[in-house]
């Protein structure tokens, strides 16, 4: 059995819960030893941890507030130091919060841009910068194709990681790839109370559920083990965004 250091290694942002901690657990099971990065969720950030031990590999937590992008390269330098062979980043941290353009201030826009592009952009660049060979998957969302204006800020954000995509993944090819998956209705937002969507939204879904994490994580595996993809951005949404411009995609903000 490899011993810790030895494994190939990934970090995934927003690691701890959710969507991040399905994702972290997945890299897990297929033998990654995992850097979980974390803002405030400290104890479930512990419990994944612990899970991922149990699969004997490694787990490194590191807490950090991905908008002080000034940080992010000292606690790049530091994951490396502690997991040398990492192959594979996960800017999956996301924070879906509402807003249109005429109620979004300066400081909202900023805040969204700094977890959605600016700290991906910053992590894509230490990856690059420190040498390391792999993988990187931006984790986008089906809405990008449309124009939700309700949460303005959130998905212009999201578009423009949609086009760093494929603009890192012709700067850094060979030796790195470059891809992006984007979800459709997962996992309600956190806060609703809801512990599943409502009508409205499966009935903009052609298929008529929403998507698993199993989901999206065999599509971000598939990512990974597929060597000739670079650059694409995998939609795992049951076909909702075929909708887009139809006015079938109605928006997602809670009563």
């Amino acid at each position: 059995m490899a011993k810790p250091f030895e494994r190939n290694a990934a970090i995934v942002t927003g690691g701890a819960i959710r969507l991040g901690r399905a994702i972290s657990l997945e890299l897990a099971q297929k033998g990654y030893d995992v850097a979980i990065i974390y803002h405030s969720s400290s104890d479930e950030a512990e419990k994944t941890a612990s899970e991922i031990h149990k699969l004997e590999v490694h787990c490194e937590l590191f807490q950090a507030d991905l908008r002080q992008v000034d940080t992010l390269p000292a606690l790049f330098s530091h994951i490396i130091e502690k997991l040398p062979n990492l192959r594979v980043l996960i800017n999956n941290a996301s924070h879906f919060k509402s807003g249109p353009i005429s109620k979004t201030d300066d400081a909202f826009l900023q805040e969204m841009f700094a977890i959605h592009l600016n700290a991906p952009f910053a992590l894509t660049r230490e990856f690059a910068r420190h040498g390391c060979k792999g993988n990187i998957i931006n984790l986008l969302d089906t809405k990008i194709t449309a124009n939700d204006y309700d949460y303005a800020a959130y998905y212009l954000a999201k578009k423009a990681l949609a086009e760093f995509t494929k603009m890192a993944a012709l700067e850094f090819a060979p030796d790195i790839r470059v891809n992006a998956v984007a979800p459709g209705p997962t996992i309600p937002t956190a806060g609703t109370g809801m512990t599943e969507f409502d009508e409205e939204t499966i009935a903009a879904i052609p298929l008529k559920r929403s998507a698993t994490t199993k989901n999206v994580t065999q599509a971000i595996l598939h990512l990974l083990e597929n060597d000739f993809i670079n650059g694409h951005i995998l939609t795992i949404d049951g076909g909702e965004s075929l909708n887009s411009g139809s006015g079938l995609i109605q928006s997602r903000i809670p009563d």
